[in-house]
């Protein structure tokens, strides 16, 4: 399945049905982050049931520590 992850087609597996699925498919899912799924963004909780399809646009924005 293709989506526009931050910008950019991107190829993931067909396993992969769920912003869950998907931040855990790229090692995200213990990180402190903010999501936007097609435009809207997402409360943590609502991961799990927000469903990906073809053509979905998906923002991901980690937070980086630093001094």
């Amino acid at each position: 399945m293709k989506l526009h992850i931050n910008g950019q087609g991107v190829e993931v597996p067909d396993g992969i049905r769920t912003v869950v699925d998907l931040l855990e498919h790229f090692g995200l899912g213990e990180k402190m982050l903010i999501v936007e799924h097609n435009d809207a963004i997402l409360h943590k909780e609502d991961h799990a049931g927000a469903e990906l399809a073809e053509g979905h646009r998906i923002e991901i924005v980690h937070f980086v520590g630093g001094g």
